[in-house]
């Protein structure tokens, strides 16, 4: 299904269940995907909802897919309420919370209006949602198509987000914890600004690879994989280097802001690229300081990290 974003597509999956259909994610509310949709369900009745996370691209059209075809969603109890929470976009889930946090990180004021600007896009991108969910939790064993398949909750991109695993297939329905090319967004976000996601996804990642070598990946973005053990490998060694270079980078003090050219090696002027590159500069900031190798001076209220030694 296609997205409006440089991230131009999202990977949704139809697993066979009984005379019908569970769909995992929905994609984000566009009146195109809707379209996309219609034609679908000509000939896939819904039988369920399972929706990995509560981003909009997969969580978008939960509401919409409901009213159509009565399909129920299923969904961790945390990625319901964060969904719901979002939507509402008050005190620290809101704009002004969000812009807060960046400005105290250094963030120039362009880039604070264009965010400003830019408004609650979780809102636009999820209109609705359901009001009711079937709870899901890590290690629930759920029956699709008389076949049985383990939840997998992982942690550092969403709240609480869940990967689906049959072992008698040995396939993977991934989400966005275990992308082809690119690393998942892993970023801190107002209501926990000391929080510490990049080692909630280091450690979510690293539990994936008691999962078969053999297990055909099905990522949420680009194309399915074989080789997992070696991604989660490739992307482990990806968070060191950035690290590595963020430390190196602060012998002297510097804010999350100034560190952006480090972290990506390029300008960042759309605002939702924006809002994901401070998050996620401000993770491996508080990654680094949680392990005592960087630490932050809060100068009158703006935040700057420099090496410990």
């Amino acid at each position: 299904m296609p997205l409006p974003f440089s991230l131009d597509h999202v990977n949704l999956w139809l697993i066979e269940d009984g005379k019908g259909w569970a769909a995992v994610d929905t994609g984000i509310s566009l009146d195109m995907l809707k379209d996309n949709w219609r034609k679908l369900l000509t000939q896939h009745r819904l039988t369920r909802q399972i929706v990995t996370h509560c981003h909009p691209d997969h969580l978008g059209l939960a509401a919409w897919l409901e009213q159509e075809t009565g399909a129920p969603l299923w969904i961790t109890q945390g990625e319901f309420a964060f969904g719901h929470l979002l939507r509402a976009g008050t005190d620290a889930f809101g704009i002004a919370a969000m812009l807060q946090l960046y400005r105290r990180h250094g963030l120039d004021d362009a880039r604070l209006a264009a965010l400003e600007a830019r408004g609650n896009g979780f809102l636009r991108g999820v209109p609705e949602m359901p009001q009711t969910y079937r709870r899901i939790m890590d290690g629930d064993q759920m029956i699709i198509g008389g076949k049985n398949w383990q939840v997998i909750v992982g942690y550092g991109h969403a709240p609480e987000h869940a990967s689906l695993y049959c072992d008698e297939l040995h396939v993977l329905v991934s989400g966005d914890m275990l992308l082809p090319r690119i690393s998942t967004n892993v970023s801190v976000l107002a209501p926990n600004p000391d929080g510490n996601p990049l080692a909630l996804f280091l450690a979510s990642i690293e539990k994936l690879q008691s999962l078969p070598k053999d297990t055909l990946v099905l990522p949420s973005h680009g194309k399915p994989f074989r080789g997992l053990h070696a991604r989660v490998t490739q992307l482990q060694a990806h968070h060191r280097e950035r690290c590595n270079a963020l430390r190196d980078a602060c012998v002297s003090a510097k804010s999350a802001g100034d560190l952006l050219l480090v972290l990506f090696g390029r300008e960042i002027t759309d605002a939702h690229q924006i809002m994901f590159a401070m998050g996620e500069t401000i993770a491996h900031l508080n990654y680094l300081e949680h392990a005592n190798v960087l630490r932050c001076i809060d100068d009158n209220g703006q935040l700057r990290f420099i090496q410990t030694h």
